[in-house]
């Protein structure tokens, strides 16, 4: 699972070409507006498809989801209830 940009090698600042989602290598989504879209699409992919978060990225996906998308925000764990307090 992956949020993929694709941009110029010219010039890094200009907007991207394409900003879209890869899951277990199939585009699924691609000419999104933003990376903050792509990043929601993304949660809305998991929780649609019933996918497991990869192993390597739990606690943060769990931080996004909890903190910042505020997603069941009172089910935290004690991570990401550390870093909230922390923030």
């Amino acid at each position: 699972m992956a949020v993929f940009v694709i941009r110029g090698e010219e010039d890094t600042l200009q907007a991207p070409y394409d900003i879209g989602i890869v899951i277990e290598g199939v585009k699924v989504l691609n000419e999104l507006p933003s990376i903050a879209h792509a990043c929601a699409m993304v949660f809305g992919l998991i929780y649609t498809l019933n996918l497991s978060y990869p192993v390597e990225l739990k606690y943060t996906f769990d931080a996004l989801q909890k903190l910042f998308m505020e997603i069941e925000p009172k089910k935290m764990t004690r991570r990401v209830c550390s870093l909230s307090v922390k923030l």
